[in-house]
């Protein structure tokens, strides 16, 4: 595998996690970057998730990728960001940062040296990717609500 190949897998990897996120969340590309023999591909939510949403923003994620075989590696102290690593090496993050924005990101394992393209996956809104990314600004009557989910 070549780096192009590799961050065509990590694109697959955000495509469908964020295609199992439902309802769905408005993103946006953040980051890109090969390194010496890797690539990183960052994502980042433009919808608010609340605070009394971001647990089960993160549990459905964790979900998605437990159901994919992808294991769990650590989890922050804070309940914030969970990092998993696939079968095949690459790592991944998902993580509220500041501003309670939410990013996912996917690290490919060391392959070979090539020239490597932007992502082709297509932002739902607007692409942030050559910009300063602005915090999160999308409302959602499901992600953006205050009170919490119902046990």
């Amino acid at each position: 595998m070549n780096m192009q190949e590799a961050a065509g897998a990590a694109d697959g990897i955000l495509d469908q996690t964020l295609a199992a996120i439902r309802p769905p969340v408005q993103w946006t590309h953040t980051y890109s970057a090969p390194g010496d023999c890797y690539v990183d591909r960052d994502r980042s939510v433009m919808t608010v998730i609340s605070a009394e949403r971001r647990g089960s923003f993160l549990g459905l994620v964790e979900r998605h990728w437990k159901s994919k075989g992808y294991r769990l590696v650590a989890t922050s102290r804070n309940g914030l960001a969970a990092n998993f690593e696939t079968q095949d090496g690459f790592q991944l993050e998902v993580l509220i940062g500041p501003n309670d924005q939410a990013h996912l990101s996917v690290t490919t394992p060391c392959v070979e040296k090539s020239e490597v393209a932007p992502p082709t996956s297509k932002p739902n809104g607007p692409d942030y990717s050559k910009r300063e990314l602005p915090a999160p600004n999308v409302q959602s009557t499901f992600w953006s609500a205050d009170a919490p989910l119902p046990a």
